[in-house]
């Protein structure tokens, strides 16, 4: 049985922590016993701790205990807080950062369906993702559809297209095929039209378009015109999940955000997601402890015209804040009224709020204040805004904003006037990285100069309004946080489209305090969690690389090695593997996309559906000044190869190649 010192000296020598049997991560020196009650449980040291406390900015070590951050400093002093109880990790020089809090995204929704859905987040080849939809046709038995919905663009892909519906057909003529891209379309294959039921006798939808050929039959794609109810209407025909399939389902959706560096999210309700019937998987699930994001959330209403009814039963029904560190109610929204939503279709017009939007509004704000809730409120564009603000500013008079951590979502639009009105009455703009995939839309339309500022991240930093990022996963845009940090450094979209000029990107620094510690005010948790500071929640991430000192075109391909939540290591992998506390049974049903093609881009297959995303990954993370004899930058290509050897990574000789192949 291998000893502390061998961990140890294991570590020392970069031996792989996977080739020890059952190791103990513990020190047996210096242990005081009169001192148990001060030990830490977990030690990290020899690292470098970015903890974004102003006061205490470089530390190498951190002591953890009772799920929170017991002392942060140099090595030194926190490794004389062990005793031969604590788990001390040597980080071996590693960046550590807190862990990534997400301002917006639809986890309860997308955790009941996250086994469904085949993922083309993060896929650079249109080739690539129509070979994972064929294969996956191929295994995906009758009634069940094969989904695709959203996180991706047709941008990123090296073809610069959308599949054609008559390409779907030929991959998957029998099994259902349902192709959601953002909010603009849907695209159904014939077997999926025959699923839902559609036929040329379908009323068209309001706001929406089913186009059809010349004999008036549905075509197969679907417009929001520019409602997207259509969109989510056929989704929500299709099957879905058992109740213990959609635990498993929500728990692999857990572990790939942890794998992504995600600690905490706040969850922004959606169309669809039910309170409480919706509730119940993650309820349940928090009520076993087997949460490993921390989640706050808000309730948004489901059906026009009865959303005052909606409102005033929750509030009687239930307490704002209600819940623990790792489940409790975050207030309203981000849906308050139906007529006033103005959707994110920038290849539509704008469309115009309806005249009884204000009284509307003023109705459910009015419950809301009363209450002493909190609200979100979805607004893609100025005009939205502007009218919002005067009802709140109507409410204001007669009942103090003051204290409520309200504030608007997405804000693309936003003016300079509309930001300072919403700093005189306190509130807030949480905005997420839906131009990072729209954002060539967003140009065609209203050009270049108008896409400059939207939204103008700087200026509202600038102005001191509480701001803060995220994504709006999983169906508009990915939920990889670190696409939201390279489009937040680097102004450009994921198709590589440079719309932002340096004056509204930010440096790396302010970027990662809009995914920690500025996230915190939107859930009322300032103080709590979002730094590394002694007292804060315990949520850390070692990630794959430092976010600090890496290229630019690499910051959307960090992952996290290991994710610390509370303390307890909810996700580890390469020499911090064998620390994982987060078991997670094989994906259900045996036919889902997860066990085949994993998470975000399908990076562990070179050979398989990823094979070009990966390739464009190395060359990204490419140190060579110069290209290679055989393969230039091309990495992926050269690993790929059946080479005589056992670690092709570190094999850079053949074929005379010198370019050290990363």
């Amino acid at each position: 049985m291998p000893t502390r010192r061998n961990f140890l000296e294991a570590a020392a020598s970069g031996i792989a922590l996977s080739k020890l049997i059952s190791p103990v991560f513990a020190s047996d020196k210096n242990t005081n016993p009169g001192e148990t009650n001060m030990a830490a449980e977990l030690i990290l040291y020899h690292g470098k701790i970015t903890t974004l406390d102003r006061g205490n900015p470089n530390p190498t070590a951190v002591a953890i205990k009772d799920g929170k951050f017991l002392a942060v400093g140099q090595d030194d002093e926190i490794l004389a807080l062990r005793n031969s109880e604590t788990t001390v990790i040597d980080l071996k020089g590693r960046r550590a950062l807190p862990g990534l809090i997400d301002n917006h995204l639809h986890i309860i929704r997308g955790g009941l369906n996250f086994n469904m859905e085949l993922r083309w987040d993060g896929v650079r080849s249109l080739a690539d993702a129509m070979d994972m939809l064929k294969r996956q046709v191929a295994i995906t038995p009758p009634p069940q559809w094969v989904r695709v919905v959203g996180g991706f663009t047709e941008h990123q892909f090296a073809e610069k297209r959308l599949p054609t519906i008559d390409e779907i057909n030929a991959a998957a003529p029998d099994t259902p095929v349902f192709l959601l891209h953002l909010y603009d379309r849907a695209l159904l294959n014939g077997a999926a039209l025959r699923a839902v039921g559609y036929d040329r006798d379908t009323p068209a939808p309001h706001g929406g378009e089913i186009t059809r050929d010349a004999k008036g039959n549905p075509t197969g794609l679907l417009l929001a015109k520019p409602n997207a109810a259509i969109l989510y209407a056929t989704l929500a025909k299709g099957p879905k999940l058992p109740f213990d399939y959609q635990m498993n389902s929500t728990r692999h959706f857990m572990r790939e955000l942890n794998r992504l560096g995600v600690t905490g999210a706040i969850d922004a309700g959606g169309g669809f997601q039910n309170y409480p019937d919706d509730y119940a998987v993650i309820q349940k699930l928090s009520d076993e402890g087997q949460l490993t994001i921390r989640l706050a959330y808000n309730l948004f209403t489901q059906k026009p015209d009865e959303e005052k009814e909606d409102f005033l039963n929750w509030t009687r029904t239930s307490k704002y804040k209600q819940g623990d560190d790792y489940f409790r109610h975050n207030g309203a929204g981000e849906m308050l009224v139906f007529s006033a939503a103005d959707f994110e279709d920038f290849r539509q017009p704008r469309p115009d709020m309806p005249t009884e939007m204000e009284d509307d509004l003023e109705g459910v704000v009015r419950i809301l204040a009363e209450n002493r809730w909190p609200w979100r409120m979805h607004a893609t564009y100025d005009e939205t805004i502007s009218r919002s603000l005067d009802v709140f500013e109507k409410v204001n008079k007669e009942i103090p904003l003051e204290g409520l951590n309200w504030f608007f979502d997405h804000a693309e639009t936003i003016s300079d006037q509309s930001i300072d009105r919403i700093a005189a009455l306190g509130g807030g703009i949480a905005v997420q990285h839906r131009m990072a995939y729209q954002g060539e839309y967003f140009v065609e339309r209203y050009g270049q100069g108008a896409a400059e500022a939207t939204p103008p991240v700087a200026k509202i930093l600038e102005k001191g309004v509480k701001v803060s990022a995220g994504t709006d996963a999983t169906r508009v845009a990915s939920y990889n946080p670190w696409v939201s940090l390279s489009w937040l450094i680097t102004g450009r979209t994921v198709g590589g489209m440079r719309i932002y000029p340096e004056r509204n990107c930010l440096d790396r620094e302010t970027a990662l305090r809009m995914w920690t510690e500025n996230v915190t005010w939107f859930s009322n948790e300032e103080g709590k969690k979002g730094r590394v500071e002694k007292g804060q929640l315990a949520d850390l991430i070692i990630p794959d690389r430092d976010f600090f000192s890496c290229g630019e075109d690499e910051i959307s391909h960090i992952t996290s090695e290991l994710t610390i939540v509370g303390g307890k290591v909810v996700y580890g992998s390469g020499d911090f593997e064998v620390l994982n506390e987060n078991p997670v049974p094989p994906a259900m049903p045996d036919w889902s996309p997860v066990r085949t093609f994993g998470g975000y881009a399908a990076w562990g297959e070179p050979q398989g559906a990823g094979k070009n995303s990966l390739r464009i990954k190395a060359a990204s993370m490419c140190g060579c000044s110069n290209t290679c004899n055989v393969h230039g930058h091309d990495h992926a290509n050269a690993w790929s190869k059946q080479l005589p050897i056992s670690d092709l990574k570190g094999f850079w000789g053949a074929l005379g190649c010198a370019c050290w192949a990363v």
